[in-house]
C-alpha cells in the first residue's frame, strides 16, 4: 500500500512556525543590542567593598604573562609509579584485613599479660594518714568564707 507523503504534511502550520521563530530571534537580538558585556558596571558608592572594587578595576595594573606560568615539575612521579604505589597500599590493606579478621585472635593468656604489666609499672604512692586528711579539711574550713547573706 503506497500512500503519498504529501497527504500527511501540514502545509498551513509551516509559515506560522517560521514567523514565530523569526519573531523570537528578533526579540532575543533586540534585547542584546543595548547590552554591552564589556562595559564597566556601575559600583554602588555605599557598598563596603566599593573602594576595593574601584582600586582593583584600574586599567593600568600589571597583568600576568604566559612567561609567569611555572615550568612543569621534573621530579614528578610517573603514572606507572603511582599505579605501583596504589597496588602496594591495596596489598597492605588486604594484609591488615586478613590479620584482623574475626576469628584470627583470642583473649587467651590474659593473666600472664596482666602479671607482666604489673611488674613493669610502679604503683601510685599511698595516700597520707587519716590525720593528714583531717588536718587538711580543718585548714580548708578555716580559710573558707561563707557567701554574703542575701537579706
Amino acid at each position: 500500500m503506497n500512500v503519498s507523503a504529501r497527504l500527511f504534511l501540514n502545509a498551513h502550520g509551516a509559515p506560522l512556525r517560521r514567523g514565530a521563530i523569526v519573531c523570537l530571534g528578533a526579540a532575543i537580538l533586540g534585547g542584546c543590542a543595548n547590552a554591552n558585556p564589556f562595559a564597566a558596571a556601575p559600583v554602588d558608592p555605599q557598598s563596603p567593598a566599593a573602594k576595593a572594587v574601584l582600586a582593583n578595576a584600574r586599567a593600568d595594573r600589571a597583568y600576568p604573562r604566559f612567561s609567569d606560568i611555572p615550568a612543569a615539575p621534573v621530579n614528578a612521579r610517573a603514572p606507572g609509579a603511582w599505579a605501583a604505589a596504589v597496588s602496594d597500599v591495596e596489598a597492605a590493606r588486604a594484609t591488615l584485613y586478613a590479620e584482623t579478621a574475626p576469628g584470627t585472635w583470642t583473649l587467651e593468656g590474659t593473666e600472664a599479660f596482666a602479671a607482666r604489666a604489673r611488674t613493669q609499672v610502679t604503683p601510685p604512692p599511698m595516700a597520707g594518714a587519716a590525720s593528714d586528711t583531717e588536718a587538711f579539711a580543718r585548714d580548708a574550713r578555716a580559710r573558707a568564707t561563707p557567701p554574703p547573706s542575701s537579706r
